[in-house]
């Protein structure tokens, strides 16, 4: 599935602001809103690398949920590392409940992960035969 280059490639520019985050946090501004979006960006960066490469040997159906959850995802820890970065380098927000909108989105992507999670394990068990008498 393409989809899951696209999702490594967010998730390794995600990455890449992360570190660059915590670079200027270090010694440009010690800002806690700037160590928060590195943090958020760098852990969710990973978890884009590990939900690309889970969509390339997940079946094609269930592989489009866990894609569209990805980027949710991604969408939603960018909406919310975007907003504090702005808060320090713009003065201000990014626009009205950009992070709220951005760390709700993050949260409910996370549940919808485990909910996919978990309909992947029942069905992955109901595929299963039987052990033979």
């Amino acid at each position: 599935m393409r989809l899951s280059f696209a999702i490594a490639t967010i998730a390794a520019l995600q990455g890449a602001a992360g570190v660059s985050l915590a670079a200027a946090a270090a010694h440009a501004d010690a800002s806690p809103f700037l160590a928060t979006a590195s943090q958020f960006l760098m852990i969710h960066a990973a978890a884009g690398v590990g939900l690309a490469a889970l969509i390339r040997s997940t079946p094609k159906p269930t592989a489009n949920w866990l894609a569209a959850i990805a980027l949710a995802l991604q969408a939603g820890v960018t909406l919310f590392a975007s907003d504090l970065a702005a808060r320090v380098f713009l003065s201000g927000k990014l626009f009205p409940f950009a992070a709220p909108i951005g760390g709700g989105l993050t949260i409910l992507s996370w549940c919808a992960l485990a909910v996919w999670a978990a309909f992947a394990m029942f069905a992955a068990n109901s595929l299963q035969k039987p052990p033979a008498s």
